[in-house]
Formats: structure tokens, sequence, C-alpha cells
């Protein structure tokens, strides 16, 4: 009875709590009514609501909501645009969302200078560093990889130093580039192709870059002309303040990259039945194969010769990539001027999973902005210098690794392939003199050594590329809305693709010989402009801009090749030996050319009560690019 005793009371206790924690629960699922307003005493339809992070509701087109929650509970209230709310939840609340002034006055720039963010007509996207992409980045593509709609960026083999497709809401054109225009603190890159640099972006150094700019519609790129006319890209490095501390900062990442899936191909002993049950054991496609003989668990015997190549693990390897950046900033203040500076230094290494394959490139840059005159005049000094080398590696061999008879070793000590550097290949008889020679992969579509196609490739590209720029900004004394802005930016680069094949390898043996590519080209941009706003009262804002603009752009190349016989047919001496490099020919051809553009162009922006926004744009463009009398455009 004792025991009884005890236990009722328990069973009593366990009931009540229970109840309790009903309760508690029904209390807690109360339908909490409410209204959602801007500033003005408009509805605000779509806010989101949420507890703790978790979303509970949104409120309709008349700004209502319905939420489960008990009274009391802290929600919190956002929408786009408007600073978030946070509210403890009562019956028939209402809450009045304001504007997020510190999002909306965010200064953005764009063409010849900067805008509120609130005063854009066009499509524009600014991207901070704490919104790039973490990890390996070796060039500014990977940084808007996936993070700017509209904006999409595709890279074709994903070899490294691979530059990208990059297109700005589609393609706009048939025959034409649909490549957008890239500007680098002010200055336009050319949009052909350097020559020894695979990506136009590989100029500047990721860590370097403050902020990413995307001029996406005609009113926002229609500044830069038909030059625009595919987007605009401008990047803004990054630049010292001015009061800081000299500071010095490493940045290091380390990785490695391994193929994600091999091709599921046949082995030595799947590839010898399949070839015996399709063409018969008396068949020639039998009896050509390599040496069959297995020991009894199925294995290769190699004892007797016999062989199972693994094509892909042989070309394929665990590629190791790291990059190092240091830079010093800081900046010296006194009363009437300052200097912000920032010097960096850069080192990419980046193998790829094909043997052989890799991209490297050194950068460095200094930045100086000095503000004189009480902040009437400033300057923005900048200089920038890539060097970049890549080597995409023998891509053949992806292709033959999997088409290549796995009962084949990746090299022999037979006589006959001691031309090839002894790698295995196949051949046919041709003359006495020459009892072999390789199949023409071309006409007999066999398939070379992809080792050897690997371990011989030779081509690569490089290239030397100089950015800088003087831009200056006064503030006109006794008249401080009237701004005048010069900018002076030069690039030059020093580039070309290089091949000088082995005598050894497939390619020398049917083409062999040397070439290189070279090119060199400078491009001079002069840009001044004027720039008046003025705010007549809280409610008129108006700013008008007008400038002109000076490019000029020379280029020369050459273009050196080499000719060496083929060992197959000609160049052979009195026994009918071949002489391997036996020069044929020379082929020289040289080219240069230069291009000027000048433009007149102007903006003005109206905004009436934050509200009412009108953006006019105009540019007059001359280009020596077309014949008389069809040089200028509107």
């Amino acid at each position: 009875m004792k025991q009884l005793k005890i236990k009722l009371p328990l069973r009593t206790l366990a009931l009540a709590g229970g109840l309790l924690l009903a309760t508690s629960s029904f209390a807690q699922n109360n339908a909490i009514k409410g209204h959602v307003k801007d500033a003005s005493g408009e509805p605000v339809m779509g806010a989101t609501i949420t507890v703790k992070g978790k979303a509970v509701g949104i409120t309709d087109i008349d700004g209502n909501f319905t939420v489960n929650a008990a009274p009391g509970t802290e929600l919190t209230f956002t929408f786009l645009g408007m600073s978030p709310q946070t509210v403890k939840a009562s019956g028939n609340m209402t809450v009045t969302m304001s504007n997020d002034d510190k999002q909306l006055n965010e200064v953005v720039v764009i063409g010849y200078g900067v805008a509120k963010k609130n005063d854009l007509t066009g499509s524009v996207t600014a991207l901070k560093p704490d919104e790039k992409n973490h990890g390996i980045i070796t060039s500014a593509q990977d940084m808007i990889q996936g993070k700017i709609a509209g904006v999409n960026v595709n890279t074709a083999t994903g070899a490294p130093g691979e530059g990208a497709q990059i297109r700005i809401r589609g393609g706009a054109s048939l025959t034409a580039s649909n490549n957008p225009l890239i500007v680098i603190d002010g200055m336009p890159m050319d949009n052909n192709n350097t020559k020894g640099v695979n990506n136009p972006l590989s100029l500047v150094n990721p860590n370097d870059i403050e902020s990413f700019t995307v001029l996406k519609d005609a009113s926002a790129t229609a500044i830069y002309g038909s030059r625009g006319s595919n987007g605009v890209i401008i990047i803004t490095t990054k630049k010292g303040r001015s009061g800081q501390k000299p500071q010095i900062s490493y940045n290091g990442t380390l990785s490695v990259s391994t193929i994600a899936k091999k091709l599921d191909v046949m082995n030595a002993k799947e590839y010898v039945d399949f070839i015996k049950s399709y063409y018969g054991e008396d068949s020639s496609a039998y009896k050509g194969l390599g040496w069959k003989e297995y020991n009894a668990d199925g294995t290769p015997n190699y004892a007797a010769g016999t062989y199972d190549t693994d094509w892909q693990d042989e070309i394929y390897r665990a590629g190791v990539s790291h990059e190092h950046n240091v830079s010093l900033s800081g900046g010296i203040s006194k009363q009437s001027w300052s200097m912000p500076y920032r010097i960096s230094v850069g080192y990419t290494s980046q193998d790829g999973i094909l043997k052989g394959s890799g991209y490297e490139r050194v950068t460095a840059g200094v930045n100086l902005n000095p503000s004189l005159l009480n902040k009437h005049l400033n300057l923005n000094i900048n200089g920038k210098y890539s060097y970049s080398k890549t080597n995409p590696g023998g891509q053949g061999a992806v292709g033959a690794a999997i088409t290549m008879d796995p009962t084949r070793p990746v090299k022999s000590s037979d006589e006959k392939f001691k031309n090839w550097g002894g790698y295995w290949q196949w051949t046919k008889a041709t003359t006495s003199y020459d009892p072999t020679y390789l199949y023409d992969r071309m006409s007999d579509q066999s398939p070379s050594n992809p080792v050897e196609l690997v371990d011989h490739y030779n081509f690569y590209k490089s290239a030397n590329i100089l950015l800088g720029n003087v831009e200056a900004d006064y503030k006109v004394h006794g008249f401080e809305d009237l701004h005048l802005h010069a900018n002076l930016a030069g690039e030059y680069t020093d580039g070309g693709e290089y091949d000088h094949k082995n005598p050894q390898s497939t390619y020398g043996y049917y083409y062999g010989g040397d070439s290189e590519n070279t090119e060199k080209k400078y491009n001079v941009l002069a840009t001044a402009y004027a720039q008046y706003t003025k705010d007549f009262n809280k409610a008129n804002h108006f700013d008008i801009m007008a400038g002109y603009e000076y490019s000029h752009m020379k280029y020369w190349g050459n273009e050196w090749s080499k000719s060496l016989y083929p060992s197959t047919n000609e160049g052979k001496n009195d026994k009918g030996e071949a002489l391997a490099g036996t020069v044929k020919s020379y082929d020289t051809k040289k080219w240069k050319g230069q291009t000027y553009l000048v433009s007149w162009y102007g903006r003005a922006n109206y905004s009436l009560l934050d509200r009412y926004l009108l953006t006019f744009t105009a540019r007059y463009d001359g280009s020596s690019r077309f014949s008389d009398g069809n040089r200028w455009g509107f």
C-alpha cells in the first residue's frame, strides 16, 4: 500500500504535466493577425515573416498576414529594399517598414562615374568580395560564375588557364563577337584576343579585386556605345585607406584535383574475349592482338609478354595547385592631403589532371590614391603587370586513351619503335629501306600511343602584359558641384604561341618542324569629362556629364615556321635511312596595323522625390575601322 500511495501522486503529476504541455502547445498555436505597410501608408505585399530564421508566413496583396505564434514571440519582417523590422507578436498588430537608406544610397561604379543604387534606371548588378566564390580561383571569371542573374560563364574544357565564354543576357549577334566589354580601373580592354593568353581576365589577380559591376541593359551600357552592346563588366581593384597603419597580409591556397570518373572501357582480357567471340579465333583481328597468355586466376602473365594497360591511368594524375598573394597597404594622412597606397604580388601554379598540362602566372600591382588641396583634387595611380604561361597538354591523348588496344605496352624494346623513343605505335611495312612507318592517324584512324602524345607535347602559350593609368578628379574651388575628370591609360602586351615538335613524336613524324606565332600591341586611351551635380531641394536631384575620349591601338606580329622532312618518304641518305630533322623550308609572315576611336558622350540623370527617375545617354563615335564617309555613328 505504501508503494501504491507513492505511485499515485507521480502518475497524477505526470498527467498534470501533460495537460500543461498540451495547454502550452495549444497556446503556441494561437493565430496572430496583422498588417504591414511602408512609411507612406501603402501596404507591403510579399514581405517575409520569420521566427528565429525560420519562415512562418508572408503578407498578401493587401499587406495582411496570419501566423501561428504565441503572444510575445519576436517576429522579423523583411522585404527587398527595406530595413528588417523585429517586433513582438500581439493581436491585430500593425508593422511599419522603412526604406533601407544604406542599401539604396550605396554608391556603385558605372560607366564614366559612380551613382547611387536608388538613382539607377538601368539593370546594374554590383558584386562585393564577400559574395565571391571560395576555393581555388585562378581567374576573375571564377568569381562571378553562378553569382549574377543573367550572366552565364561557361568553360569549354576545364583545362588550367582555360578561358571562358561569358554571355550577359544571351548572345546578340550571329557573326560578330558576343563577348562583353571589360573595363579595368577605367581602362576599356581591347576585345581582340591577346596572343598567348586564353583568358582576357587573367591579367588581374583575383585577390586584388575590390568589386564587380555588371551593366546589362541598353540604358546602362549606352554610355560605351556599340562596344557595350553585349554588356559591360567593370572591375575595380583594391586600394589603401587614408590614415591606415601599414598592414602586410598573406593569402594562400592549396588544392588537389583528381578525375571524378573515368570512362568504363574493357580491360585486356575482356577485349581479347570480345574480339574472339565477334570476329572468330581464326580472324586476323584476333591473331593481330598482343600476347594473350593469362594466369589461372585471369591476371596477365607479364612474363609471357601479356599486357593489361589502363591507358586512362597512364595519362591522368592528381593535379596539385597552389596560390600565394602578399600585399602591403596603408595610408599617410595630413591636414590638407593624404596618400593611401597598396602594393601586391601574387603567384599561381595550377597543374591539370592531364599529365603535362598546367598554368602559371605571376602578377604585381601598385595603387596610389593621393588626395590634395583639401580633398578637392583626388588622384588614382594604378600599375599592373602579369606574366602567364599555359601548357594545354596533349589533349589528343584523352580520346586516344579510350580507343587504344589495352593489350599493348606503353613502351617496347622492339627495334622498330626506336624512332619514336621506344613508345609502342601502330606501324605497317612500306619499302625495303624503311621496313615500317606509323599509320597515318588522319587517314587510317589508328590511335597513337596516348602516353607518347602526353610526353612529347611541347606546345605552350605565354604573354607579358602591362596595364596602367593615371586618373584625376578635381572638385572646382568655390563651385564644388562641378567636377572635372581626366584619365590617361595604357596597355602593352607581348605574347605568343610556341610549338617545337619533338622529331620522335607522332606529330613531329608527320608534321615535323617548329613554329612561332607572336604579337605585340599597345593601346593608349585618353578620357576627359565634366560632371555637374546639384540637389535643388530634398525633392529634386540632377546631374549632367559630358566628355571626350580618344583611343589608339597599334599592333604588329610575326608568324614563323620551319618544316622538316617526314621520315616516311623524303630526306633519306644513300642507305635509305631517314634524315630526321632535315630542313625542308622556312615560312615567315609578318603583319601590322592600327586603329583609332574618337568619341563624344554625355549623360543626364534627374530624380524627383526619389521615386521618378529619368536617364538620357548619348554617344557619338568615330572609328578608323570603317571606310571614309561611314566612320561616324550616333
